[in-house]
């Protein structure tokens, strides 16, 4: 009898820790706490920046915040359904760390297709708050203002990691490259012929773009490279090398510079400091504040402008307006 009950309480401890630790939350999630730091939890309408890694429970990862090497921040909605991953981080604080296994076919999401290509029961969150700004009372300016500050902050500590991320990235990918005045990073990686495009030249360009130390590129321009990628090719894009007047802040300044040391027939790798790229303003959601880029681009044809083509005839000055007189 007594040999029974044991087994009955072993029963039940198992249970409430659903396996490996992890207990039973609303709407079939589960989760495992591992790092608990007081304070208080996470509200909707307060402004967090987590680290987050989702993957599927086959492993398969389908985001994954530490390979910017940045966390993602936001304002915390309100959650969608019963069980979802607002409602697990409700449940964490400033400097918490847990894993959320949120379930797929939760009753409470009825209505709502399940994601395409995931198999399994759950998408398995793994989270670290890194900040959180509680918006209580706050007035909305005030709030506004501790979000930038924060932003502040997290961008010069970014850019002063910058430099010593670039030669890390280059030592690790042995790369031979030519640093130039502004901050350029770049290697030949196959000699053209003729002479470089001069600014207002038109150049054709093939390109691949990605974030320092993440292999996935952001976008592409090369139809094999972009099919590697189901979720991010376009069977109606065209995959044509792109035109446009060089030197002329049509694009980046990484660009402008780097493409006006290009031949006709080369290719070359652009390693642009965020100062040369999109800066702290970033280009979201693809590129974040204070991005390092790395660019593969390919000069296929450098086009002269036509001497004989018509000038652009000047405005006439208007003159200008009589300034009122004093009285």
């Amino acid at each position: 009898m007594k040999k029974n009950l044991m087994y009955l309480a072993v029963a039940a401890i198992a249970l409430t820790s659903c396996g490996g630790g992890f207990k039973q939350g609303p709407g079939g999630m589960l989760y495992n706490i591992h790092e608990d730091k007081s304070g208080p939890t996470i509200k909707e309408g307060d402004f967090i920046s987590v680290n987050l890694i989702a993957k599927t429970e086959g492993d398969s990862v389908l985001t994954n915040s530490y390979t910017t090497g940045r966390p993602i921040p936001t304002i915390t909605p309100k959650s969608q359904f019963k069980g979802d991953v607002i409602a697990a981080l409700q449940m964490l604080s400033e400097g918490d760390s847990a894993t959320v296994k949120v379930n797929i076919d939760s009753t409470s999401r009825k209505g709502q297709p399940r994601p395409p290509g995931i198999k399994g029961k759950y998408i398995v969150f793994q989270i670290k708050v890194e900040k959180v700004i509680p918006k209580g009372n706050l007035a909305q300016d005030v709030f506004q203002n501790r979000i930038a500050d924060y932003f502040k902050g997290v961008g010069e500590q970014l850019k002063k990691a910058e430099p010593g991320k670039i030669q890390k990235y280059i030592a690790d990918n042995n790369l031979k490259t030519t640093k130039t005045a502004s901050g350029l990073n770049y290697v030949i990686t196959k000699q053209g012929s003729g002479p470089t495009p001069a600014v207002g030249d038109t150049v054709e360009v093939y390109y691949t773009g990605h974030l320092l130390g993440v292999e996935k590129p952001f976008e592409t321009n090369v139809k094999e490279i972009a099919m590697k990628d189901k979720a991010t090719y376009n069977p109606m894009n065209p995959y044509k090398p792109i035109r446009f007047p060089v030197g002329m802040k049509q694009v980046i300044p990484g660009w402008d510079e780097g493409l006006l040391l290009m031949n006709k027939g080369s290719k070359a790798t652009l390693i642009i400091p965020n100062n040369l790229g999109y800066g702290e303003q970033g280009m979201n959601p693809v590129i974040p504040p204070f991005s390092t880029l790395v660019f593969d681009v390919e000069m296929v044809n450098i086009i002269k402008p036509n001497p004989n083509a018509p000038k652009p005839v000047a405005p006439a000055l208007q003159p200008q307006a009589q300034a009122p007189t004093k009285k």
